[in-house]
């Protein structure tokens, strides 16, 4: 990560790994990774005022994934605390990017890192900006600074 993208505002949302989302090998299985990152993202978009419902009722639009990316550095295994660290890379048009590192509480371990890129849609499922209130908040996130 580039020494500006960690000067950017982050959010922390905290999980613990249930058996369930295991594999044989005893380890987190692959795609529980990207149900955290939505985690992160929501929580994310929350601490900026915002959230999906009122932007899927009131506004008439869903922020649909095009793009996911995942990096898997060290396992996560049963009853581990995570920490999902999501981040905001770009907001232009119709098009929004978000980062994620995913981090094991206890010792601080980078286990996965990754990105997704979204496309704004109506309820027809039809690209469309970004109304102007979002975009201004996503706007001004990416110009601040810690």
């Amino acid at each position: 990560m580039s020494r500006e993208a960690e000067k950017k505002p982050t959010s922390q949302s905290r999980v613990r790994v249930r058996y369930a989302e295991t594999d044989q090998m005893g380890v987190v299985y692959h795609a529980n990774y990207l149900v955290w990152f939505e985690i992160g993202r929501v929580d994310f978009i929350r601490s900026l005022g915002m959230d999906y419902r009122t932007m899927e009722q009131e506004d008439g639009l869903a922020i649909a994934v095009v793009e996911v990316s995942a990096r898997y550095k060290s396992p996560a295994r049963y009853d581990d605390e995570l920490r999902i660290e999501t981040r905001l890379k770009a907001a232009r048009g119709a098009v929004i990017k978000f980062g994620y590192q995913v981090k094991r509480e206890a010792d601080d371990i980078l286990l996965c890192e990754g990105e997704t890129v979204h496309v704004v849609v109506n309820r027809e499922m039809k690209s469309r900006s970004l109304p102007e209130k979002y975009a201004n908040r996503f706007a001004q996130v990416l110009h601040l600074k810690d």
